[in-house]
């Protein structure tokens, strides 16, 4: 973790060029994040600007020494995503990039065709969205329904993946990945029969997911609506929660004043005692779907493993 002396940190040998430094040039990252947000990073994630691409550095230097044959992105902008999420500590960051390809390429059911138009029924149905505005602490709300899904018309890991894809996008803001999200979670007519899809092997997969092996900060968790079976579904999840952020979640049941605690009622739908209208999923599914291409050089690009020379590429799926 930043701290005030260089001696407690990894840093570049000095003399000689690291492996990574043999990798063709990469992107030169370029700070988005406002002067408030500069603060906020340094106060609450220990990020100092004037160590930042150092800090990025030691990180690739340790996926070059420690896991060669990864084959993940290097580039400063992505590696800052795991600083961030993991407050600039090392080996903490390095785990969460670890886990995270790990978590892709054990649940290929999810993984595969990793890509927004996959998802166009899922994100039509209104299952997942992303209400368009943040909240006063700057976050980004996600939107979840259970009730819109129909599990006869397909699994439940198309709705994980939807769910995925979203937090991907949203994560490619600097905004979003010092400041973190919250989710509003609406469990109106959720039925027993379809919680039974929602099992202990699916619920600690997804947990482990967004606990380990995604870096972004999920600031709380709001749930509305909840029906009694709520309980049952709440002690599969619940093992599987670190107390952190058990500890973030928010049941609610019907009463919106209490909700609105939370989230204020200026930036929600009318669904849900707001004053920002009607909820509309168009304007998310639009900004997803264009999203495309992002999508398919951030999975499908060729990426160079550490160990490998730059004639020797590897794909990573």
């Amino acid at each position: 973790m930043s701290g005030d002396s260089d001696c407690t940190r990894t840093s570049p040998s000095a003399g000689s060029p690291s492996d990574s430094e043999l990798l063709p040039d990469r992107p030169k990252y370029v700070c988005t994040l406002s002067p408030d947000l500069v603060t906020k990073a340094r106060e609450e994630l220990q990020e100092k600007p004037e160590w930042r691409l150092r800090d990025v550095q030691a990180l690739r230097d340790m996926v070059c020494k420690d896991y060669p044959s990864l084959g993940t992105c290097l580039d400063d902008a992505f590696l800052l995503r795991f600083l961030r999420a993991r407050k600039f500590d090392y080996d903490r960051a390095l785990q969460l990039l670890v886990n995270y390809h790990t978590c892709r390429r054990t649940w290929p059911e999810v993984f595969s065709n990793l890509k927004p138009s996959a998802i166009k029924p899922v994100l039509e149905s209104g299952f997942v969205t992303v209400l368009p505005h943040r909240d006063p602490q700057g976050r980004h709300v996600v939107c979840i329904r259970p009730d819109r899904w129909t599990p006869s018309n397909y699994p439940i890991t198309e709705n994980i993946r939807a769910i995925y894809l979203t937090l991907e996008k949203l994560i490619q803001s600097e905004e979003t990945q010092v400041n973190g999200i919250v989710i509003l979670a609406d469990y109106k007519g959720v039925s027993l029969s379809k919680a039974s899809h929602f099992g202990p092997f699916v619920a600690k997969k997804v947990i482990g997911i967004l606990q380990d092996g995604f870096p972004i900060r999920i600031k709380a968790v709001n749930i509305i609506n909840e029906p009694r079976i709520f309980k049952g579904i709440f002690a599969i999840i619940k093992p599987f929660l670190k107390e952190k952020i058990a500890n973030r979640f928010f049941l609610h049941g019907c009463d919106l004043n209490s909700l609105h605690q939370n989230i204020p009622p200026v930036i929600l739908p009318e669904e849900y005692g707001g004053t920002a209208g009607k909820l509309d999923i168009s304007a998310w599914n639009e900004l997803l779907l264009a999203s495309e291409e992002d999508f398919l050089h951030d999975f499908s690009e060729l990426v160079l493993p550490c160990d490998s020379s730059p004639h020797d590429l590897l794909v990573f799926v």
